[in-house]
């Protein structure tokens, strides 16, 4: 038993792995993490709005089912935009690294947010002009988050980590920022009139 376990889970067959998983599969690996860890944050979210009483059952699958479908649809964007940004910007010092950081906040983090809010709205089958209210409603509060969890993890990704791990090592932060989207993206949305009473 314990010859079959080594054999198994030898160095030279996890190291034959994670080859194929980031070397010829990497926009595979890519994609279906970006699912994975959006579906993962769906359900912790929707674990504690169930034992907060704000949900009547445990899960909704159909939700979970959306939210993976949206990280799958991301996958392609984020693995592209980070495989081209690489080589573009290749070196790792700090002046590098400070660039990237804009680029990545004041460009590829607003088309994921219109993405993700827009994508989710098509699943859900929302006329676009309830899509549109959402997202103006909703993005300045996740854009907010987004420079608090990203400017410190993307310092660390642009530094430190090699190339090929990039995507998987963002879609593994997205695990807990998920939580926090899948939060915002289901809460409801404040109704414009009283807003408009508010400020009068």
């Amino acid at each position: 038993m314990f010859k079959l376990m080594k054999c198994i889970i030898s160095p030279t067959k996890i190291k034959n792995i994670s080859e194929m998983v980031f070397g010829k599969y990497l926009l595979q690996t890519n994609i279906v993490s970006g699912g994975a860890l959006l579906w993962l944050g769906d359900i912790c979210e929707q674990e504690i709005e169930f034992r907060q009483g704000k949900l009547a059952k445990r899960y909704d699958y159909g939700r979970m089912a959306r939210m993976f479908t949206v990280g799958i649809v991301l996958g392609p964007l984020n693995h592209y935009y980070y495989l081209n940004l690489a080589k573009v910007l290749p070196k790792r010092n700090l002046a590098t690294v400070f660039s990237k950081i804009c680029l990545d906040e004041f460009l590829m983090s607003p088309v994921c947010i219109v993405a993700f809010f827009y994508s989710m709205g098509v699943l859900e089958m929302k006329p676009i002009q309830k899509m549109n209210e959402e997202l103006v409603d909703k993005f300045l509060e996740v854009y907010k988050m987004d420079w608090c969890i990203w400017v410190p993890a993307q310092f660390v990704n642009f530094y430190f980590v090699p190339v090929k791990y990039q995507v998987f090592y963002i879609n593994a932060v997205t695990a807990l920022y998920n939580i926090f989207l899948s939060y915002i993206k289901h809460k409801a949305i404040e109704p414009l009139a009283t807003n408009k009473s508010n400020n009068t």
